[in-house]
């Protein structure tokens, strides 16, 4: 397994993972499998300071009777590591339960808030806005899972950035990181022209779709933090978890 080293990190280094967890499970019908235990070590393996989730189940009654082996408590819990708080809160609301972003986090947690996204009926979307306090600084985080229509993702990052200018403070350090759905450029010009940027300074990295990674939806931005690189952890392991890879980025304080 590619994994990122489990040594702590520098004190001046923040290290930001964001994974499309695809529910903790893979697989359909009959064939499906449940994966969220191998995610649960996995999540650990990338040693980050802030981990950002998308697709986590709260709760599924009826993958909850399928599958023998279904956590007794959410996702979000069930991945932490030992020592992280972990933060969910609700995206969609389904027949049989619900799924949405979480934050998990070594670091203390200030507050925390959402805000529905939904651009249409057919896709429910939303935010997940994390503030912590990193060596005695707060640090904003939010986690965004977009929609697939590209004029709703113009609009969610239009909705993102007042957001933005609402609740964060504008000398603040900032992280945004998630699933963002875009397989060109618009949407990183966008976040651009409000002052969230990303390492730029190394080949894109693919996250998607994880057995063959053909394009990087996958993307931690940030404003107030200097990026220092990233990282997809890559093999057979990675790609049986999720459709998506996890993408690992780090920065100076």
């Amino acid at each position: 397994m590619n994994a990122v080293a489990t040594s702590s990190p520098p004190s001046n280094l923040l290290r930001v993972a964001t994974y499309n967890i695809h529910k903790g499970v893979q697989g359909i019908g009959p064939a499906r499998r449940l994966e969220i235990h191998n995610l649960g070590l996995a999540v650990e393996q990338l040693d980050a300071d802030i981990v950002c989730l998308q697709e986590v189940r709260k709760l599924h009654r009826r993958e909850q009777h399928y599958f023998d082996r279904w956590p007794d408590v959410p996702q979000a819990e069930y991945l932490a590591p030992e020592g992280y708080e972990a933060i969910y809160r609700t995206n969609a609301y389904t027949r049989h339960g619900e799924h949405g972003n979480a934050l998990l986090t070594r670091w203390p947690v200030i507050g925390h808030q959402h805000e529905d996204m939904s651009d249409h009926r057919f896709e429910q979307r939303g935010l997940l806005h994390v503030e912590v306090e990193v060596q005695g600084r707060p640090v904003h985080a939010i986690v965004v899972h977009l929609g697939l229509i590209p004029g709703s993702r113009v609009r969610q990052v239009e909705q993102l950035q007042r957001f933005i200018e609402r609740e964060v403070p504008s000398g603040a350090p900032l992280v945004v990181a998630g699933d963002f759905n875009d397989w060109g450029m618009q949407i990183k010009r966008m976040l651009r022209a409000f002052g969230l940027h990303e390492y730029d300074d190394a080949p894109r990295m693919f996250t998607y779709p994880a057995r063959l990674p053909l394009v990087q939806l996958d993307h931690v931005y940030v404003r107030g933090l200097t990026p220092l690189g990233l990282h997809v952890p890559r093999g057979r392991i990675w790609w049986r978890m999720s459709d998506h890879l996890p993408l690992i980025a780090e920065f100076r304080l």
